[in-house]
């Protein structure tokens, strides 16, 4: 991981402020990256990526993995009827969501929401890739 970030960056013609400055970072921590002395976490992965166009796995690994199947929208509208629901029931009227007798905050909410949702995706890609018949995958999945 440590190299693909400085090539990219290098790519990019950037120093470690100005890639700090971009994504909300402090010069330090992009060293530390590049060095291998820190690990970026989950949302700075999805940060970077999304600055450099590149997947997660191409910043971590260097390479591309096989391309998933494409979510259809009509995929994306059961995803969120699921997420939905099940924020829907962890809520309910006794706010089922507590920590150590506590409701849980706002933000734990949101996290809990985007990790579910992810996990939504990741698994509706996976059975479209497990289950969907050769004869119907379009080329590379």
């Amino acid at each position: 991981m440590m190299l693909k970030l400085r090539e990219l960056r290098k790519k990019y013609g950037l120093t470690m402020k100005e890639l700090g400055e971009e994504i909300g970072l402090a010069e330090s921590t992009i060293s530390h990256y590049e060095t291998g002395k820190r690990q970026p976490d989950y949302e700075t992965l999805l940060k970077l990526g999304e600055f450099f166009g590149v997947s997660v796995d191409y910043i971590l690994t260097g390479e591309e993995t096989k391309n998933a199947p494409d979510l259809t929208e009509k995929d994306r509208r059961d995803i969120e009827r699921r997420l939905s629901a099940m924020i829907a029931d962890l809520s309910g009227p006794t706010d089922g969501l507590m920590f150590d007798g506590e409701p849980i905050d706002d933000e734990t909410r949101q996290l809990l929401e985007v990790s579910l949702r992810n996990q939504l995706e990741i698994s509706k890609r996976i059975a479209k890739q497990k289950f969907t018949p050769k004869k119907y995958r379009k080329e590379g999945e």
